[in-house]
């Protein structure tokens, strides 16, 4: 089932710990701290009972939520990528030789 997991948690530790242990579950980043992919019900609970654990005390929240197979078809998105750097000034000069006096 395809789920897509976001949090709010003021602590960088911790959320750096909860970004890993969502990567470690195959769960792809989409935003900073959102992250989507397909996780059946156990693996879910399993995922939320980590991070409950990483959490412990501090403040934060983190909000797991399945979507059905015909509502994930159904979403809607806009994915721009940023265009590709530009070579580097250095690149441009390599293989350049000043003229010989």
């Amino acid at each position: 089932m395809q789920i897509l997991l976001i949090y709010d948690i003021p602590d960088t530790k911790i959320r750096t710990k909860v970004a890993d242990a969502c990567l470690d579950y195959g769960l792809e980043r989409i935003q900073l701290s959102a992250f989507t992919g397909d996780l059946r019900r156990v693996h879910q609970e399993e995922l939320l009972a980590k991070l409950r654990k990483r959490l412990g005390k501090r403040p934060g929240k983190i909000l797991l939520l399945p979507c059905c197979e015909k509502d994930w078809k159904a979403r809607l998105e806009i994915v721009q990528e940023a265009p590709a750097p530009a070579p580097a000034a250095a690149e441009k000069g390599a293989g350049s030789s000043s003229p010989a006096s």
